[in-house]
């Protein structure tokens, strides 16, 4: 059972445990100095997956906005090279 555990984890528990606390305190001391705080790590994940979420949106709105755009001319344009055409 020992075996697989250590398998699992990559080390022994006890190396393990101790890397884990060596690199809270080091993430615990940065995160302190910066005031930050687990909430806010949380919202700037948040956000960054909301901002690029309204973004995606906003792409699709212009690149709708660009093809309306062109077909008020192109298919006006279109329209009246048929009919000019048709007539011959």
């Amino acid at each position: 059972m020992s075996e697989r555990v250590t398998r699992f984890l990559g080390d022994t528990p006890l190396r393990v445990l101790l890397k884990l606390v060596v690199l809270s305190l080091i993430a615990g001391v940065v995160m302190s100095a910066l005031r930050w705080t687990p909430y806010d790590v949380l919202y700037a994940f948040r956000d960054f997956f909301l901002h690029l979420w309204n973004m995606g949106f906003d792409a699709i709105h212009r690149f709708a906005a660009y093809i309306l755009l062109g077909a008020a001319v192109v298919v006006p344009a279109f329209l009246i090279l048929r009919i000019l055409s048709f007539r011959r």
